[in-house]
């Protein structure tokens, strides 16, 4: 698979760590961290910082940056500046960390480049929600292309077997996800769907145009069925994950936890009420907030609620946005997230 994730040391300005919120460094921080393979960028920002998503502002990089990512890669050493008199991260030079046992690296120059990049969080928590239909949105709701007949009239069909579809005119797309409506995306202030959740069954490979077209599976999660749907498989694509502030204010809630689970939590999930419509975008990062009202019972049978504080319990990183949704992973909780908790700025 394509390396979707690249490097999270990239770019708010300086402004954004204002007086009134400047970073704040973890205590008895390192002066530096060789970069090792398995490390992520928000792992690696943790050492140093307070809040890890703050990276990019500890490097000052400018917005520009944004479309330029500067990479880091095993063996890169983050140094940690403070001649400035404000806490600073830089990059040393790339070292091979060579066991002196003591317990301690002794660096060496590498002679030769490494190529594998350093994620901003754990590729395995969003890689799938990248290429895989996540919603069914309005105009996808009546969509023409669909299964209508299977492989000698089978019921089911898996990897490796074929099917017949309707609504492909032509060559031109090769690769087509296949999901089925799940279960639908309800406004908790309005009530009203906003999107289905679409639940991914597989991959398939057309193999000749027509009305039917012939398609092969070539990935199946789950057996396939006639009347499932199918949509064109998205490009690969190079993402910038870049962790920032969103500029505008934020009033969004929690519609679901993918998957139609009832509660998640850490590396969990979760779509928002909050979509392009709404300035949200990639990178984004949220603070997740929990309103409720606590029930007592007297001696009398009187039942007495009292509003509790609005209490802020954990963080989630905005990863794949629509019109009026988007998913976010849940980079950290002290509870589980529930239908209808709060996101808002951080």
């Amino acid at each position: 698979m394509v390396r979707i994730i690249s490097a999270l040391i990239l770019a708010v300005t300086a402004v954004c760590a204002s007086a009134a919120d400047p970073l704040q460094l973890v205590d008895n921080p390192p002066d530096r961290h060789v970069v090792v393979k398995g490390d992520t960028l928000w792992g690696i920002s943790g050492k140093f910082l307070k809040q890890p998503w703050r990276w990019p502002e500890i490097w000052q990089m400018n917005k520009e940056q944004i479309k330029d990512p500067h990479w880091i890669y095993p063996g890169d050493v983050v140094m940690l500046d403070m001649s400035s008199g404000s806490p600073r991260l830089r990059l040393g030079k790339k070292v091979r960390g060579t066991s002196t046992g003591t317990g301690k690296l002794q660096p060496t120059v590498y002679s030769t480049p490494i190529e594998q990049v350093i994620p901003s969080i754990p590729p395995g928590a969003i890689e799938p929600f990248i290429s895989q239909p996540l919603i069914i949105e309005g105009s996808e709701l009546n969509t023409g292309v669909k299964i209508v007949a299977m492989q000698e009239d089978r019921m089911l069909v898996g990897t490796g077997d074929s099917f017949y579809a309707s609504g492909i005119p032509d060559a031109s797309v090769e690769k087509w996800n296949i999901f089925r409506k799940g279960k639908p995306l309800t406004d908790p202030d309005t009530g009203k769907t906003i999107a289905y959740e679409a639940f991914f069954l597989g991959n398939a490979r057309l193999l000749k145009p027509g009305e039917p077209a012939l398609l092969r599976i070539s990935l199946a999660k789950e057996e396939i069925a006639r009347g499932d749907r199918l949509i064109a498989a998205p490009e690969p694509q190079i993402i910038s994950y870049v962790p920032h502030r969103p500029e505008q204010p934020v009033a969004a809630k929690v519609l679901g936890i993918y998957g139609g689970l009832r509660e998640g939590g850490a590396n969990s999930v979760v779509a928002l009420n909050a979509g392009k419509n709404n300035g949200m975008e990639i990178g984004h990062v949220v603070a997740l907030y929990r309103k409720r009202v606590s029930v007592d019972v007297e001696q009398s049978g009187r039942r007495i609620e009292t509003p509790v504080p609005e209490e802020r319990y954990g963080l989630a990183f905005v990863f794949r946005v629509f019109n009026g949704i988007c998913y976010a992973l849940v980079v950290e909780s002290s509870k589980s997230v529930i239908v209808g908790d709060s996101a808002r700025n951080p």
